[in-house]
């Protein structure tokens, strides 16, 4: 998410930037340009000025006749003039005969920008302004004013500039810009990441926060990280809303605990007195029969209740763990009832490590295995197989069973659900509920799917590596 606004933000600040640079590099240019163009139209109306007064003129190819002292006065002015700046500058007849020149060679065009300009000044208007230069253009600037007297253009003083000096300024004002340009954007991406940050912190604590709660840690709170304060309101709202939550299922827990523990004391004394009556009666009775196993199946799911809300209430205790080994034992522990039902209770299980509570994960194992002997037929198999892939250690159990279609693999697991298919099998419905809330309790998961011998496969699963502690400032 930071990645992504930080993209938005320093896209908009760059294209900020852009607008305001082109415009001020564009002003820049043309600012130093007009200077030029500024003072090229001084020395045409200053040249003018001179030529104004010049009277003797060449007719055709005919040598100049007399001394004009004014006319050699301007040819000295053009000629130091083209000697210092390097700048040609000449004045025109009507014809485009020279009146005076520098350099002596230099002759109106036929066509192109001196040309253009000269033509404008022979209707008595100063030359248009040339087109922007740029640095990276070869260009020159001619600017040609009128020399009028009794009201009528008699010449055209012109200019030809050369522009390499004015493009290096305009050069350096460009680069001046480009280097405060690309500091204003450092200083904005530093300004972004701070203002993301300031943003966003909040946002991933609580997003932390909310990971550790759907995982089971529900005392984990969103600690106190600033930010904007509609994030602190929110996070504020949070710690609420995660304290009610964590209260009411206190109290849910606390309730089916409780309603176990008293329903089994008047449970017991109700089979007691159930026994007593059965003495009196004939042997083999039927009612009897049913009542005492009914009463039997009540005494367990009351048993399972009371182990579902202590799995979910009590605390883990993680420990690097050999899986292999524990589920081995466990599967050795199984084997003679397996035997007895005539079921090969098979174990494949290699030195593997996870973090788990051996204790919760012993618990939940034999809950698992215990469903895979009850559904496993006699004379089939039950095998469990312990390995360790990538960040995750995972203890197998497959039986050879009935299996589950697709839309009961949806349900398993809830609890106190049972197939259709199976209502005659003794059970309460709860033995994986109980092994799904012991593993979540530690970080782990309970995965179902078909095994390869048809019936159930039950996946255990911990993390090979320590659980992150929680954040500063959030409950443990």
């Amino acid at each position: 998410m930071r990645t992504r606004l930080l993209q938005l933000l320093i896209t908009l600040l760059a294209v900020v930037l852009v607008m305001l640079g082109v415009p001020l590099g564009q002003n820049v240019a043309a600012a130093e340009q007009q200077k030029v163009v500024v003072d090229r139209i001084d020395d045409t109306a200053r040249f003018a000025s001179l030529a104004q007064y010049v009277t003797k003129r060449t007719t055709g190819s005919a040598p100049l006749i007399g001394k004009d002292e004014r006319r050699e006065t301007l040819q000295q002015e053009l000629s130091r003039y083209h000697a210092v700046y390097g700048i040609k500058a000449g004045v025109f007849y009507r014809n485009g005969e020279p009146m005076a020149r520098a350099p002596e060679n230099w002759e109106i065009p036929e066509t192109g920008d001196t040309r253009e300009a000269f033509t404008t000044s022979l209707m008595s208007r100063r030359s248009h302004d040339p087109g922007q230069v740029w640095p990276w253009q070869d260009g020159r600037i001619v600017v040609a004013s009128p020399v009028i007297r009794d009201g009528d253009v008699i010449a055209v003083v012109v200019t030809d500039s050369p522009t390499g000096e004015m493009r290096s300024r305009i050069l350096h004002g460009l680069l001046l810009i480009a280097a405060g340009e690309a500091l204003a954007m450092l200083v904005a991406v530093a300004f972004a990441l701070r203002l993301t940050g300031w943003v966003l912190t909040p946002v991933r604590v609580l997003d932390a926060t909310t990971h550790d709660i759907a995982t089971g840690r529900l005392k984990s709170r969103v600690a106190p990280a600033g930010g904007p304060p509609e994030l602190r309101r929110l996070a504020h709202s949070f710690n609420e809303m995660a304290d009610h939550v964590q209260d009411v299922l206190e109290q849910q827990r606390a309730f089916v605990a409780d309603a176990s523990h008293q329903l089994r004391n008047p449970l017991s004394a109700l089979l007691l007195r159930i026994e007593l009556l059965a003495l009196e009666l004939p042997e083999g009775n039927e009612e009897i029969a049913s009542v005492r196993a009914e009463g039997k199946r009540l005494a367990r799911v009351l048993d399972d209740l009371l182990d579902l809300a202590l799995a979910e209430h009590a605390a883990p205790d993680l420990h690097l763990t050999d899986l292999g080994q524990l589920a081995e034992e466990r599967a050795a522990a199984w084997r003679p009832l397996a035997e007895e039902h005539g079921i090969r209770l098979e174990a494949h299980c290699p030195a593997v490590t996870g973090w788990a509570d051996p204790v919760a994960f012993s618990s939940a194992l034999d809950a698992v295995i215990d469903n895979a002997l009850k559904f496993t037929p006699d004379g089939e198999r039950v095998t469990v197989r312990a390995a360790s892939s990538g960040a995750y250690t995972t203890v197998e159990v497959a039986d050879a069973g009935p299996g589950l279609t697709d839309e009961e693999l949806e349900r398993v697991g809830d609890r106190f659900w049972r197939s259709g298919r199976h209502q005659n099998v003794r059970g309460s419905g709860l033995g994986l509920s109980i092994s799904r809330a012991l593993l979540g309790a530690g970080g782990g998961s309970l995965a179902y799917a078909r095994a390869g011998t048809g019936g159930l496969e039950v996946t255990l699963t911990v993390p090979r590596h320590a659980p992150e502690e929680p954040a500063e400032g959030q409950a443990r």
